[in-house]
């Protein structure tokens, strides 16, 4: 369980505090344009949930008219796949997390247009937001194309952690899912090493091609997309959890 900084990936810094080792790089990229900026300014405060309270023991309540089940998706870049979620699934309440600010403005955007109220979003460190749910809350969680830092010395940087994975387990009903994606190979043999380490989660493939094509109600992100352009092959992971 990754409920406190403890448990959390640490580094050491010149005054010799342990802080949480982040796993993304910049907060902040190109200049908004005035209509994301207001978005940002308007909309997303009244989407972010409030940690400085208790989570609520039902997560749907987070939201406002009755909701059949809530997901996570951490990371999630632009907001192609949960905007695409969002409209396929429109009674399923769907979490998202970013930090990255321009990202979360794009996924604002497409809220806006689409007239979407089934999406919230937490714009700061995942490990946050799971620290603050409940336990069995979320029923799948989603970890698409993270950022691999492929990098030996970078290595400790990943998103996929054995703490995570712990946490994960945690707000995870049993039979929930917890689908992983990338195109960095040694990425994806960690993520398989890590997450069949943990006796709660079961890999569900049983062919090669389980693993090898997406389906069909994961819809392609640009991600992906760039991937396949250089010549880098996807793997697409489902768990179950126990």
């Amino acid at each position: 369980m990754l409920g406190t900084q403890r448990e959390m990936t640490t580094e050491t810094r010149d005054g010799g505090d342990a802080r949480p080792l982040r796993s993304y790089g910049r907060r902040k990229g190109k200049r908004l344009t005035a209509r994301k900026a207001t978005l940002v300014a308007d909309l997303l405060p009244q989407l972010r949930p409030d940690l400085s309270h208790p989570a609520p023991n039902d997560v749907r309540t987070l939201f406002d008219r009755p909701l059949r089940e809530a997901w996570l998706e951490i990371g999630f870049g632009g907001g192609e796949h949960l905007l695409w979620q969002a409209r396929a699934n429109p009674d399923i309440g769907l979490i998202g997390c970013e930090p990255f600010l321009n990202g979360v403005a794009s996924l604002l955007g497409g809220i806006d247009d689409h007239g979407i109220n089934t999406i919230r979003i937490h714009d700061g460190d995942a490990r946050d937001l799971i620290a603050w749910l409940p336990d069995a809350s979320i029923s799948r969680a989603f970890i698409l194309f993270p950022d691999p830092w492929p990098k030996k010395r970078q290595a400790k940087r990943r998103l996929l952690t054995p703490p995570l994975v712990r946490s994960l387990a945690r707000i995870l009903r049993a039979g929930g899912e917890l689908r992983f994606a990338s195109d960095d190979m040694n990425y994806v043999r960690a993520a398989l090493a890590t997450i069949g380490r943990d006796g709660d989660f079961a890999w569900t493939a049983r062919r090669a091609n389980d693993w090898r094509e997406r389906p069909a109600d994961w819809p392609e992100t640009r991600y992906e997309r760039k991937a396949l352009s250089e010549g880098r092959k996807p793997s697409y992971l489902c768990f179950r959890r126990r």
